[in-house]
């Protein structure tokens, strides 16, 4: 028993057990890899708006300091736990690895249902967040950006209660937020960009026409709205499903995403959304298409629906979408699905956080242009290194991003040598 036990973090755990195997990692080093750094819960005590005191739970986790700060998101979601945030927070580590950012990986959150919460109380819970990890962070320390429930909105709030803290402005204390106030153009887009580029870097591979694909996005949020968009109308690909949590839609003649967009603009979700046929949520996921894209939550690709997907590409947008039993059975279907994994898949926001952070601290910005092409470079250089690996070990894309993240923590580690 642990303070992680979670069923999410034993995933994180089992997905990492297979890559010390294949890596041959020493026993004595697989528990320094796995369990983090640092960890800090805090309760939050918040007036809310009917005149009552209502305390909330607050997670921090520090995966590792090895290569420099710990950078990672902050969710705001009810089921939040702390083996959740340290699942995540090791995930963040293996992806910033993959992409070689200076940074180990964290995550935080606060278990809590934003849309559930007025503004006031929003903006409440966030700056007491914040003001409970000032001795925790720093610009040098832990860098947030948004996650799951929280936006450029939070993240001010986040830089100005640390910043009235300090008595100065430290806008590079959080990324994602408005470029007003020292943000990145193109940050808010810069995971679905990322997840689209590689999908055409996939299609290309494997010599498919975009304009003759399907594609369907489970999750409409911000990444899977970016990446459904960007899919029909700069790529050409024909989206036929799109989800949320409340609503799947299906229409095999395609469907007016920007019409979507706006719906859930003024509505909130898909719901009343009357433009596609409406399906199980669960079995939008195995209807045929030539790319499916998990943009929500994880562990929905298991190993009871693993072998059932149609799908030609699997493109990873969420963090765990996919279990290590869905694993076992993807590996045995590597010729039918190519498997583009999370830690690559999702790499374009951390990567563009990377570049706002970088900018924060030179207080020197570049535009939009600067900051995407240098985000699809870098996708580029991790995109190469993790097909070379998988097609020359013969192993499974996954093994092969996992393994190259992993082996650059620990090889940081090695050289850093471990303190008496």
């Amino acid at each position: 028993m642990t303070i992680y036990d979670d069923e999410v973090f034993k995933m994180a755990c089992d997905q990492f057990q297979v890559i010390a195997d294949y890596l041959s990692i020493d026993k004595n080093d697989r528990e320094r890899l796995t369990y983090p750094k640092r960890a800090l819960a805090v309760t939050l005590p918040v007036h809310m708006d009917d005149g009552s005191t209502k305390t909330f739970q607050g997670y921090r986790v520090q995966h590792h300091l090895t290569l420099g700060p710990t950078k990672g998101g902050t969710r705001f979601a009810p089921s939040l736990s702390m083996g959740e945030t340290a699942a995540l927070a090791m995930w963040m580590s293996w992806k910033c690895a993959l992409a070689n950012l200076p940074y180990g990986g964290a995550k935080g959150g606060v278990a809590c249902d934003p849309s559930k919460l007025s503004r006031t109380e929003l903006e409440a819970v966030s700056r007491r967040y914040m003001q409970e990890m000032i001795s925790f962070v720093g610009p040098h320390t832990d860098i947030m950006g948004p996650d799951m429930g929280t936006n450029e909105q939070i993240m001010a709030w986040f830089m100005d209660t640390y910043s009235v803290y300090m008595g100065y402005a430290v806008n590079e204390i959080v990324t994602g937020k408005p470029v007003a106030i020292g943000g990145t153009e193109g940050r808010r887009e810069a995971t679905g960009r990322g997840v689209v580029y590689l999908i055409e870097r996939a299609l290309n591979m494997l010599k498919i026409d975009p304009e003759k694909c399907t594609a369907i996005v489970q999750g409409f949020g911000n990444v899977g709205a970016v990446a459904a968009l960007s899919l029909a109308y700069k790529s050409g690909v024909k989206v036929i499903g799109i989800s949320d949590a409340y609503a799947a839609i299906y229409n095999p003649k395609g469907i007016d995403v920007e019409a979507a967009e706006q719906h859930v603009l003024k509505k909130g979700n898909l719901r009343a959304f009357h433009e596609a046929e409406h399906v199980d949520p669960k079995e939008l996921l195995t209807m045929p298409c030539d790319v499916l894209v998990p943009a929500a939550v994880d562990r929905v690709i298991n190993g009871s629906n693993a072998g059932k997907l149609k799908c030609r590409i699997l493109a990873e947008a969420a963090n765990g979408p996919t279990t290590p039993e869905a694993d076992l059975i993807l590996e045995k279907r590597w010729d039918e699905i190519f498997v583009i994994p999370d830690i690559l898949c999702n790499a374009g926001g951390v990567i563009v956080s990377y570049f706002e952070w970088v900018q924060g601290l030179q207080a020197f910005m570049w535009s939009e242009t600067e900051v995407t092409d240098k985000l699809f470079r870098i996708l580029e250089h991790s995109f190469s290194q993790v097909i070379r690996r998988a097609k020359e070990h013969k192993i499974s894309h996954r093994t092969a991003a996992m393994a190259i993240g992993v082996e650059r923590v620990m090889k940081a580690k090695k050289m850093r040598g471990l303190f008496p």
